[in-house]
């Protein structure tokens, strides 16, 4: 059987609502989670119930039995089960001990990116609209599964709920009501004194959200920019229709090597000018697993060039994390408009186009990138598109 249906087949889905252990046991890179899992010991003031694998079976349990979760639809039921599954994780290599204290710092995107790397690679989930939208969904889920828990606490709460929501628009089943309902598994799966308290937290989140509008789906800004500008910490109200004083859009291409970033200016903006940071460092003879520093400065020039003459042009380079943020500031610093075109293919016909190109870049640094990824999200910039090549 296809891996991908067999895990999905392993979820909860009606009339039962009951996670297949045994069969998630022999998938494909499950067994080593469990087992790291079971070996990744909690503090027992908020995890009583001990490791996390027995955790996480109780989470699991608990989100199975959950009225609201057993009325989703299947494509928001699936990355939502599948995202209880995997939601600790991180823990496994985040778990360390602090003045006596375990904690796990960050598990949630640590978690999430190790999630991504395990259905991309091994459950094809990449490289179609679908796939991209379940894997990201699940990803996301991970990555923000405490927000919840406190987000009420925030002085900017009803922004930060926004900007969130926001990413609903690339991945539907990511969503306030899914990531409170993973949340509330997550306090009803542990054995702790404040449960109730938690719970309440996640009752009032929920409440916040349905109050700004963007509880089941992002909020219908006026227009972009609007958006933009709230994201960005400017003193606007979301329902202002502002003025946009661009003069010009920069689009800024990223991919990992082989997505066809290339094939799709040739397709899209041949007439537009192109900072590549793969020509600067043939230019310069520098390696794609070699020093990038001087590659960035010189490409960051030749920005500001067209920057300096408001010629619009595209940024072409992998900017897989959230560093890209330094150059989308230095772009509308200058007064430009940003598009992110976020593109993507499936791994083997990935490995299969990079061994093609001229200058091939060696299949374990893109793993390695691969283990770094992390999709643009839509409040990153005016306009946020994934595409699938």
């Amino acid at each position: 059987m296809d891996p991908l249906q067999a895990l999905l087949d392993a979820l909860p889905a009606p009339p039962f609502f009951s996670y297949d252990w045994n069969a998630l046991n022999n998938l494909p890179g499950f067994k080593s989670l469990f087992d790291g899992m079971a070996r990744t010991p909690q503090q027992k003031e908020h995890h009583g119930e001990g490791d996390v694998m027995t955790h996480t079976k109780l989470v699991c349990e608990a989100l199975a039995r959950l009225a609201d979760f057993r009325a989703l639809p299947p494509q928001e039921a699936q990355p939502l089960a599948l995202a209880a599954l995997l939601h600790d994780i991180g823990k496994i290599s985040a778990t360390r001990l602090e003045n006596g204290v375990l904690r796990a710092p960050r598990h949630g995107p640590i978690g999430a990116q190790l999630a991504r790397t395990l259905l991309w690679t091994e459950y094809g989930l990449s490289g179609s609209e679908n796939k991209q939208r379940f894997r990201e969904a699940v990803c996301l889920l991970i990555r923000y599964h405490t927000q919840p828990l406190h987000l009420f606490e925030k002085t900017d709460a009803e922004t930060q709920a926004l900007k969130l929501a926001s990413t609903s628009a690339l991945a539907p089943a990511f969503t306030w009501k899914t990531l409170c309902l993973l949340s509330q598994a997550d306090v009803m799966g542990r054995i702790a004194d404040d449960i109730p308290l938690l719970l309440e937290n996640v009752q009032l989140t929920r409440e916040a959200a349905k109050e700004a509008d963007c509880y089941a789906g992002p909020y219908p800004f006026p227009s972009p920019h609007t958006a933009r500008a709230l994201f960005s910490g400017s003193q606007v109200w979301k329902e202002q229709d502002l003025f946009d004083p661009a003069w010009g859009e920069v689009i800024l291409l990223c991919g990992l090597p082989g997505t066809g970033k290339d094939t799709w200016i040739q397709a899209n903006h041949p007439e537009m000018p192109v900072v590549c940071l793969d020509d600067i460092r043939r230019e310069l003879k520098i390696k794609s697993d070699g020093n990038q520093g001087l590659v960035v400065q010189r490409a960051k020039e030749q920005a500001r060039e067209y920057l300096r003459k408001k010629q619009p042009f595209i940024w072409n380079a992998t900017s897989l994390t959230e560093k890209r943020a330094e150059q989308i500031s230095l772009f509308e610093r200058y007064g430009a408009r940003v598009r992110i075109v976020y593109l993507e293919t499936g791994w083997d016909e990935n490995l299969r186009r990079n061994k093609a190109r001229p200058s091939a870049v060696p299949e374990h640094v893109i793993s390695e990138m691969l283990n770094k990824l992390e999709p643009p999200l839509a409040f990153e910039a005016q306009r946020v598109e994934w595409q699938c090549t």
